[in-house]
């Protein structure tokens, strides 16, 4: 291994070529995009005896679950929105993401198929696929994310599509903000849901960058 030459710094050496991909010829669809998570007061992430903890996370902050990244909040450009039926196991017997399917009738067989189909459940989910943009420098993120929108968040969901069509143009033509907020549920218990919010037209920078992001990952949701 002596003659196996490593770069360890973070800059990227002169003779690397980044501007090609050569060896992902074959990869097409075969990615797994990051998803965004609202931090719950039940969520792993802020549980500092799960694996699945994450050091700087906050109840209504916002994670990426692959990358393990914080956002306080989001600004946003939305490339891409699907229905879906996603399985979950319940929270009090582990958690976990059980997948995605474009029926119900292909969720309740994934549930099935559970060594314990009675931890896990299948429900409707809006999965917008959206790409931060960097507050600081207001550029977009090289690779976007899902956001799972279920449950109570359905409502806001579909209030932000409602908006993102009174708008016009492309779905990416935008740029919004997602907040967190605190509300009580009937029986009285606390929660974080969201605000998503109108900050204008995206720049004619992130405009071009997300089309080609929305062409490259369109058939990969």
């Amino acid at each position: 291994m002596n003659d196996l030459a490593i770069a360890i710094t973070g800059e990227l050496p002169a003779h690397l070529n980044t501007d090609s991909s050569r060896g992902n010829d074959n990869v097409g669809n075969q990615l797994v995009i990051p998803r965004i998570k609202l931090i719950q007061k039940m969520s792993n992430e802020v549980d500092e005896n799960h694996p699945e903890y994450v050091k700087d996370a906050k109840v209504g902050m916002f994670v990426n679950t692959l990358t393990k990244q914080c956002y306080e909040e989001l600004y946003v450009l939305s490339l891409n929105f699907t229905v879906q039926y996603a399985v979950w196991r319940e929270h009090d017997k582990g958690g976990g993401y059980g997948g995605s399917f474009p029926t119900m009738e292909e969720a309740n067989k994934a549930v099935a198929s559970q060594d314990n189909p009675k931890d896990w459940a299948a429900n409707e989910n809006h999965a917008h696929l959206i790409v931060v943009v960097d507050p600081e420098t207001g550029e977009l993120e090289q690779t976007p994310v899902i956001f799972d929108f279920a449950s109570s968040k359905l409502a806001t969901s579909r209030a932000w599509n409602s908006k993102l069509s009174l708008q016009g143009g492309d779905r990416f033509s935008s740029t919004w903000k997602i907040t967190s907020k605190t509300v009580t549920s009937r029986m009285g218990q606390q929660y974080q849901n969201l605000d998503v919010d109108l900050l204008g037209w995206a720049t004619e920078a992130n405009y071009k960058a997300a089309e080609a992001l929305y062409d490259a990952f369109k058939d990969v949701q």
